[in-house]
């Protein structure tokens, strides 16, 4: 049945781009975390200590608000397809004719 698989590939999407993401996001923390350890004085360091933390932080938060439309989306799919097929009546059959 093609479809009830849907519901699991908006899952498997989702799933890809929340891995895609974090891994932008930890090269970016990995990129400021290496110009904190380039920094002068103290206060530069600690500056890009906190962007990158930051940005894990958004980027998790993000990775939770992506996942949880995604399951509800698939789970809104799967609840309408079951309805659809619940709510499927059986074909009428044509009336007999009389020869009256």
């Amino acid at each position: 049945m093609a479809e009830a698989d849907l519901d699991v590939l908006i899952r498997h999407i989702a799933k890809k781009q929340n891995k895609s993401l974090m891994d932008a996001a930890k090269k970016r923390r990995d990129q400021y975390m290496a110009r904190a350890a380039k920094a002068k004085d103290k206060e530069a360091k600690e500056r890009y200590r906190l962007i990158a933390k930051s940005t894990m932080l958004y980027a998790a938060a993000t990775v939770r608000r992506l996942q949880n439309s995604a399951a509800n989306a698939a789970d809104s799919y799967a609840r309408a397809i079951k309805n659809a097929m619940l709510e499927q009546k059986p074909a009428k059959k044509p009336a007999k004719k009389s020869d009256s």
